[in-house]
């Protein structure tokens, strides 16, 4: 049965994974933006690690840290949300539902082919970050892969977020896919710590997982320790979070196949 199962999600993965292999102008724009994020954020703390004051230049470190992390969250959510786009955009989403493939495989296979399109976009940036500014994000220690596995799985619930709204509004949401984690960034402390947010909009950020996986980042960069009561709330929030959304996921396809919306979502 579990054989039977993962050969299913890998055939959804195939599908995707072969359009990559064959198209480079599409592996590219994986690495592109990352890259880009990074050598201009790279720019801007070089000029602060420049200028002779030891406070600058942690802070350097910390601006490039916070880059570099919160693209695990912002790949997660994209990769997932745009290969389930994908299954619209060439109609194939009636055609998976009429197969043995069951949602929670669809699932796992999008989870996985997020996974991928993280490790290929980020794994350039944090290489020329080291090369380019002598920034290692792999100085925080064995910690970071703690936060690297709780952004990806933020990036999860977000995206079974968005797909619910997909599946709910059709063509309508589709922009949110690209926009909804930008407009989570200014909440998520990525380059400031909480305390610097109105004290009415700080539980609103230690509601997001991302808040304690950034707070932890300084902590680890600047006083080398590690803020285990963060990487609590952070896993913690991201069980809640996948529950809820995984269950608006799974109530909205419910409803879309009700409806046969499923055959002309996206039109």
């Amino acid at each position: 049965m579990m054989r039977a199962s993962a050969r299913r999600i890998w055939g959804l993965m195939y599908r995707h994974i072969a359009l990559y292999r064959r198209s480079w102008p599409r592996v590219v724009e994986l690495m592109y933006w990352p890259v880009l994020q990074m050598v201009v954020w790279g720019f801007i703390t070089a000029y602060l690690a420049g200028l002779q004051n030891n406070i600058a230049s942690v802070a350097a470190g910390v601006l490039l840290g916070g880059v570099l992390l919160w693209e695990v969250a912002l790949r997660s959510q994209m990769g997932f949300t745009l290969s389930f786009l994908e299954e619209i955009w060439s109609r194939n989403l009636g055609h998976i539902f009429v197969s043995p493939i069951r949602p929670t495989e669809m699932v796992a296979a999008l989870m996985a082919l997020s996974l991928v399109r993280v490790v290929v976009s980020v794994l350039p940036a944090v290489g020329l970050a080291w090369l380019l500014y002598a920034f290692g994000l792999w100085t925080m220690g064995p910690v970071l892969a703690a936060f690297f596995a709780a952004l990806l799985v933020m990036g999860w619930a977000v995206a079974l977020g968005v797909t619910s709204l997909i599946l709910r509004f059709g063509a309508g949401a589709e922009a949110l896919a690209w926009s909804v984690l930008f407009g989570v960034t200014p909440f998520a402390a990525v380059f400031y710590p909480v305390s610097v947010l109105p004290a009415w909009l700080q539980p609103v950020a230690l509601s997001l997982p991302a808040a304690h996986v950034f707070e932890g980042m300084r902590m680890a960069l600047t006083d080398g320790r590690i803020a285990w009561d963060h990487l609590a709330w952070a896993f913690g929030l991201d069980a809640a979070w996948m529950a809820g959304m995984g269950w608006l996921f799974m109530a909205q396809l419910q409803a879309a196949r009700v409806k046969g919306a499923l055959l002309n979502i996206g039109e």
